[in-house]
């Protein structure tokens, strides 16, 4: 079996589900929690683990959250000028 995401636009709704109805022995239902919270949760779980590999790997280095803030105010105080 395979699980896909459908988007289907409310006026195609009752259509659709006719549809399913029909053919509900080769077709399951089931509401995804994360994706009624955020409609891109999986991609941005995907994203992160991307991002967590990275560093892991030291394609990416973090730096702290002193220089960050340092960096920040260096960038704000050259806006002032």
């Amino acid at each position: 079996m395979q699980t896909i995401a459908v988007q289907i636009q409310d006026s195609y709704m009752q259509s659709f589900m006719n549809y399913v109805n029909n053919h509900s022995k080769n077709i399951t239902i089931v509401k995804d929690k994360n994706l009624e919270y955020d409609p891109y949760f999986y991609e941005r779980q995907k994203q992160l683990q991307q991002d967590i590999d990275e560093i892991d790997n030291d394609k990416v280095k973090m730096i702290s959250n002193t220089d960050f803030w340092n960096d920040i105010d260096t960038f704000t105080e050259s806006l002032q000028k």
